[in-house]
């Protein structure tokens, strides 16, 4: 019988839960409404459905779920809030000035260049340290020019290094600049309260915490501050005139069970993968030498390891993995054959770039997944540096 593979890639994307399945299967057959057609049953039981999932998700990020705007998902959620605010004729007076990191997803960097070259928006870039953290000093001084909004994500998709989301909301409070995080990584997995974090943007999408793909969100605070942010596109006037849509109906149900099953379960889920991941990094170190973490081993995401094999190629790794399910760079990049520029942004060589893996465990992951993706990546990386152009034989473990 075929052994299924082993699947450690869930900061790329997690698996649908069989709860949130059964709860979006009658939106898929049955109960096909348009929830925009309040004049008939089917139309207002579908919208009664989205004003639940409304209130799940904002329930999860201590919101009122009238700042909830659903979207495909977080790239969309991410345009949405930079060009938004920078669009809105609210903040047309203000510096033409936006502030983030350079660890950012390219759904935050991409977006920043094109209002960079195309609009003329001057973006202040951070640097990070080892660690992936900015110094709080620098954006203090970035703070000085009022710059129109600062995104800064919450956990990095490559490294799980954590940013300090309330020490950075209260400066961008007191400074009256607006905050926004792109928490893709977090939510579900993290507590998060926007108005405890002072957070006035958030970005999300529920593929990354066990619900859909092509659904996400984006939190908008409603007072104090009121976040003004022009849509991306017209016509329809859904989502209160911010995101024009027919709504996905099936799609926001299961994103909005997704959030309610990991407010119930997401703090004896975290302590779980804690101690897997502990145990799993441990393991690999003592098995093989010349294991390395990247980033930090604090302040992170624990279930999230971004490891350097010395003397191996990660392409070359991953193609000896037979059933292990990882990533050399962040999912939505690696098409494009690009090294990591997270790990860039860290300092670290060329050699060390292209010998990390991203390895990120999830709700499915089994105690003998572990086990067996152990002996995989010990004979794989044995093989590797076996056949490697240097004598490494010193590098294993006795």
């Amino acid at each position: 019988m075929t052994q299924q593979p082993i699947y450690l890639d869930n900061a790329a994307s997690t698996p649908l839960d069989e709860r949130v399945l059964a709860a979006m299967l009658p939106y898929l057959t049955s109960e096909y409404g348009n929830a925009a057609s309040r004049h008939h049953s089917m139309g207002r039981a579908a919208a009664a459905a989205v004003q639940t999932a409304r209130e799940q998700l904002a329930q999860l990020l201590g919101a009122d779920p009238r700042e909830i705007v659903f979207t495909s998902g977080a790239t969309e959620s991410n345009n949405l809030a930079l060009k938004g605010v920078a669009g809105a004729r609210a903040y047309a007076q203000q510096p033409k000035h936006l502030v983030s990191a350079r660890t950012e997803h390219h759904a935050i960097l991409d977006p920043l260049l094109s209002l960079e070259e195309q609009a003329g928006f001057q973006i202040t870039r951070l640097s990070v340290n080892s660690a992936g953290a900015i110094d709080l000093a620098d954006l203090e001084r970035a703070l000085q020019d009022k710059p129109r909004l600062v995104s800064l994500m919450h956990v990095n998709n490559e490294i799980g290094a954590l940013h300090p989301l309330r020490a950075i909301g209260e400066r961008c409070r007191a400074a009256g600049v607006l905050f926004h995080t792109d928490a893709s990584q977090s939510v579900g997995k993290l507590p998060i309260d926007v108005n405890e974090m002072r957070v006035d943007l958030l970005s999300l999408s529920a593929h990354k915490f066990y619900g859909p793909k092509g659904v996400g969100a984006l939190y908008l605070r409603r007072s104090s501050p009121r976040v003004r942010c022009a849509p991306l596109f017209d016509g329809g006037g859904h989502e209160g005139d911010r995101r024009s849509g027919t709504l996905n109906v099936p799609g926001i149900v299961g994103l909005g069970a997704a959030a309610e099953i990991c407010g119930r379960e997401m703090t004896a889920e975290a302590a779980r993968l804690k101690t897997m991941a502990e145990r799993f990094e441990s393991e690999l170190r003592s098995r093989l030498g010349g294991v390395q973490r990247n980033g930090a081993s604090q302040q992170c995401l624990p279930s999230l390891l971004n490891l350097h094999f010395e003397g191996v190629d990660a392409e070359s790794l991953l193609r000896r993995l037979t059933s292990v399910c990882a990533s050399s760079s962040s999912a939505c990049t690696s098409s494009r054959m690009q090294e990591s520029h997270v790990l860039r942004a860290l300092g670290l060589s060329e050699d060390r770039i292209s010998g990390s893996l991203r390895i990120s465990l999830g709700r499915s992951t089994s105690d003998d997944d572990l086990v067996r993706a152990l002996d995989e990546l010990e004979l794989a990386v044995r093989q590797e540096r076996a056949q490697g152009p240097q004598d490494l034989c010193n590098l294993d473990a006795p």
